[in-house]
């Protein structure tokens, strides 16, 4: 004869029960939760925030037009495709440096090292001659290149796109190159460098 209480098993499904009940509550809770974040989500300083915990990398987009150099940072740069080979930026609809990088349909993407912070810095700046400052060659097609740089790819612009307040800048990969430095990365309103887990 069996040493167990009777009823056990009616409690033991009643604890289960009432677990169930607890989880869905639980979920609905959480469902609820990410619901009013998304209604937040409209208030630009919390989606600047929330994207800010999605690390990015630190790239330098230059041009050439004449003798004109043009340089911008961006913080948006991301390979599309593979097949064929496809990579894209997205400026600011406002940027008087787009512009002009636009019109000679090329760039060249300079990715950013882990010491060079301040190569960012300058390029987001209001200085007249940006490139006077750094040590620069020049990639396949003849676009300033960065000195020291993680990896670079030269393009030719594709496509513009508009979405939203900035543009869908695709470019179709012609050259690549990499260095033996780690990349920079933004995260969280500041820079940071990769360690490997």
């Amino acid at each position: 004869m069996s040493n167990r209480p009777r009823g056990g098993r009616f409690h033991a499904g009643r604890m289960e029960s009432q677990f169930l009940q607890k989880f869905k509550m639980l979920n609905f809770a959480g469902v609820a939760f990410f619901m009013s974040t998304a209604l937040i989500a409209t208030d630009p300083r919390n989606f600047r925030d929330v994207l800010g915990c999605c690390p990015t990398s630190v790239a330098v987009i230059t041009a050439l037009n004449g003798e004109d150099r043009f340089g911008m940072v961006v913080g948006t740069f991301t390979s599309i495709s593979l097949d064929p080979p496809l990579v894209g930026f997205f400026p600011a609809k406002g940027s008087s440096t787009w512009s002009r990088i636009a019109e000679t349909g090329r760039f060249c993407a300079n990715i950013l090292s882990a010491e060079q912070a301040h190569i960012s810095r300058l390029f987001s700046s209001k200085a007249e001659d940006k490139f006077a400052e750094v040590i620069h060659g020049s990639s396949p097609s003849g676009l300033p290149l960065i000195d020291g740089i993680a990896a670079w790819v030269d393009c030719r612009i594709q496509s513009v796109q508009e979405i939203g307040d900035h543009f869908l800048v695709v470019g179709a990969v012609e050259a690549i190159g990499q260095g033996t430095t780690s990349p920079l990365v933004f995260l969280k309103g500041g820079y940071c460098i990769p360690h490997s887990l």
